[in-house]
């Protein structure tokens, strides 16, 4: 960035127009934690000079964080010199953090400009959070000062539009988010020019910021020009349509929670939808709340595009239904329900562990319990079974399923395939891996948790009994 030639001074409403914001959304409570994200740029100078003076606020703890992208050499440097000289000259502690955010962008397949926000935000999470435990303020009354305008929310609107997105997309830059507030959003930038020069006060200009090689920079230069020519006041009409759908999408995201609730159940790592539930919400409404729901289980999900929303609503109303998303997600139906995991929290196949002959194993993610029993205890469960221990032949082992698996269920005459059981016992395929299998030298003697061998129970002649018991 380089510092601007200074004009003429001229008037300004950007201290009124920021009081209004911060007063209609309560932006900054009395006393409240302060951050202010300051770049050198006009628009965040413009706002941590209202921060600091107490023009929009009162009472409040004010401090800085600049982050130093690495990616423009000595302009970068003396943009954060002019930062922390500037939060100097006000009296607020500053914060300039050194972050390469080419790096950052080339590890997680980002572009600069979304690689740049997201470090940003993450480091102001950071410093808000240590700064209120210094103060010893609660984290969440912590607020991140940001210095977006009116014309960034257009320019946005218009950027999101151009590459698709939905409402939720269409109405970003709102006021306030968690956190993170936007004293200035009702603001022009011609605003904070004036108020800038008004005061005879300096920011720095980044070069960049003419490059209409970039999208935002074609957005500002070439296309918003064209709707202020249709009509003048294109920018202000356009915050209040986007503050429209901003309400109407809150309303459908409550509405989204709520059917997510009723409908939807997280457990295990996994996201099961009522198939019959769900196939009654509207189409628009089912997406929102699967990716609600989603989005509430994996915050990976946040990746996943229209396109596998769309696949997953249509999987709602197949049984057959099976897809590989990104982000390591899969989905499939399974009884009923369609459910949502993680692949990899598949298990892998382990080697068979030998059984304490009286004591604790660890197998997979449990463990099994070997105990002598009393020969007429008939007490238990499938996943507390007693077993005539004179049918066992050799040591007791523990494993998983095999291709071909067999074995005599209690009370059948005829021998059965271990997938056709967990089939039939409706045992959830995402599960079905993780079940182990308890075997002699000859035989299968328990399917742990489901089922246990006719051949291995006890009766009017055993006399010697083990109970095995299967805690998951």
């Amino acid at each position: 960035m380089d510092e601007p030639e200074m004009t003429e001074p001229t008037d300004s409403d950007l201290p009124a127009l920021a009081r209004d914001m911060v007063a209609r959304h309560d932006m900054l409570p009395t006393g409240a934690v302060v951050l202010a994200m300051v770049s050198g740029g006009a628009d965040s100078t413009a706002l941590l000079r209202l921060l600091a003076s107490g023009g929009i606020g009162q009472d409040m703890d004010v401090s800085v964080l600049h982050v130093n992208h690495l990616l423009r050499g000595q302009a970068a440097d003396e943009d954060a010199a002019f930062v922390a000289e500037l939060a100097r000259s006000l009296g607020v502690p500053c914060r300039v953090v050194r972050y390469d955010v080419a790096a950052f962008a080339q590890e997680h397949g980002l572009n600069l400009e979304d690689a740049g926000r997201q470090v940003r935000y993450r480091l102001a999470a950071e410093e808000i959070d240590a700064r209120c435990d210094m103060l010893g303020a609660p984290r969440p009354s912590g607020r991140v000062a940001v210095g977006h305008t009116l014309d960034d929310r257009v320019e946005t609107f218009l950027m999101r539009v151009a590459k698709g997105a939905g409402a939720g997309g269409l109405t970003s830059l709102r006021p306030t988010r968690d956190r993170i507030v936007r004293p200035i959003l009702g603001a022009r930038r011609s605003d904070v020019v004036a108020y800038l020069e008004a005061g005879g006060h300096r920011w720095r200009e980044d070069a960049t910021n003419a490059d209409t090689s970039r999208l935002r920079s074609l957005v500002r230069h070439d296309l918003v020009p064209v709707f202020e020519s249709i009509n003048p006041s294109f920018s202000t009409t356009l915050s209040r349509t986007i503050d429209l759908l901003a309400d109407e999408d809150d309303l459908l995201a409550d509405m989204a929670q709520a059917f997510s609730g009723d409908f939807v159940e997280c457990q295990d790592s996994e996201v099961r939808f009522e198939r019959s539930m769900m196939i009654t919400l509207s189409r628009p409404m089912a997406r929102r709340t699967v990716r609600t729901a989603l989005l509430d289980a994996f915050p990976e999900a946040s990746r996943l595009e229209s396109h596998h929303i769309e696949a997953l609503v249509d999987g709602l109303a197949s049984e057959g239904f099976a897809r590989d998303l990104p982000e390591g997600l899969r989905a499939y139906s399974e009884y009923g329900r369609m459910v949502v995991s993680r692949t990899g929290d598949d298990p892998q196949s382990l080697a068979p562990v030998l059984l304490d002959s009286d004591g604790i194993t660890p197998v997979g993610d449990g463990e099994i319990l070997v105990q002598r029993a009393d020969p007429t205890d008939r007490t238990g469960g499938p996943d507390s079974i007693v077993i005539d221990a004179d049918t066992v032949v050799g040591d007791l082992v523990a494993g998983w399923i095999r291709p071909g698996d067999r074995m005599q269920p209690l009370g059948m005459k005829g021998s059965r395939k271990l997938s056709d059981i967990l089939v039939d016992t409706k045992v959830p395929r995402r599960q079905r891996d993780r079940v182990p299998v308890v075997r002699d030298r000859e035989r299968i003697v328990w399917l742990a948790g489901v089922r246990m061998s006719e051949i291995h129970k006890v009766g009017p002649g055993t006399r010697n009994a083990l109970r095995l018991t299967w805690r998951h």
